[in-house]
């Protein structure tokens, strides 16, 4: 009876190992694939990651009524001591939560200068003919001030003087940035979706520059994403003044 029941057993785990090896092995362009990949990458980059909500159907899967950043946000509250760059958490979370987007903390390695897409692209475009290491750059989808465009650069650190060292409330927060329709800073205390990442109504956050590219000083970008963000607005016909950050 023992040797009967050996030899099933054998014959089970015979027929499971030829099974596994007749799988198809991951596609490299598999949806599921590239999103892991450009994670690692991000998190590779530095950017500290922590798992979003997403879309279900136009709302988000959340379960707060009426969400104001739907598929924009963190799972949780902690998202701040929650974010990581290591490979391994980041690749459990991916596998677990397949239709989650994910944040990146500012602040901590990186800053990002989030400007209307349009204006974003005249910037761009100025930068790199004018031979300025501009670093990743991400779209936001959207309409009229929704799309954006995402400037990702080194943070500013932590001054010596704590007075000079500003929190993000004082241009923006992640859930108040209707209110800030030019230029917005975010830095401690801010977050940005990191690519790949959906949102409602078929839109995405997608790479233009990848995290290859080294993270640049601000400051060296800051100029023409201003003059860019002046000239969308009067073309706008909003006032200038409101796509110039707020004063430090």
């Amino acid at each position: 009876m023992g040797s009967e029941s050996g030899r099933v057993k054998r014959g089970e785990q015979s027929r499971i190992s030829q099974w596994l090896r007749r799988r198809p092995k991951p596609s490299p362009e598999d949806p599921e694939h590239v999103r892991e990949a450009l994670l690692l990458s991000a998190a590779t980059a530095g950017l500290p990651l922590a798992p979003a909500a997403h879309p279900a159907g136009y709302r988000c899967s959340c379960d707060r009524i009426g969400c104001p950043t739907p598929a924009r946000h963190p799972l949780s509250f902690a998202w701040q001591t929650q974010s990581t760059t290591d490979s391994a958490q980041i690749e459990r979370w991916a596998r677990n939560q397949p239709q989650a987007n994910f944040i990146t903390a500012t602040g901590m390695v990186h800053d990002v200068l989030d400007v209307p897409l349009e204006a974003g692209a005249s910037a761009l475009g100025r930068l790199l003919a004018a031979g300025v290491e501009v670093g990743p750059v991400a779209e936001s989808g959207g309409t009229g001030d929704q799309a954006r465009m995402l400037f990702f650069t080194a943070t500013r650190g932590t001054p010596e003087d704590e007075d000079e060292w500003w929190p993000c409330e004082l241009d923006c927060h992640p859930e108040t940035m209707d209110e800030h329709p030019g230029l917005r800073w975010h830095c401690r205390g801010s977050y940005v979706l990191v690519p790949p990442a959906a949102l409602p109504g078929d839109l995405a956050v997608t790479w233009i520059r990848g995290t290859e590219h080294p993270l640049p000083d601000p400051l060296t970008l800051l100029e023409a994403l201003t003059d860019a963000c002046a000239a969308y607005a009067v073309a706008a016909d909003q006032t200038p003044s409101a796509a110039w950050p707020l004063s430090r």
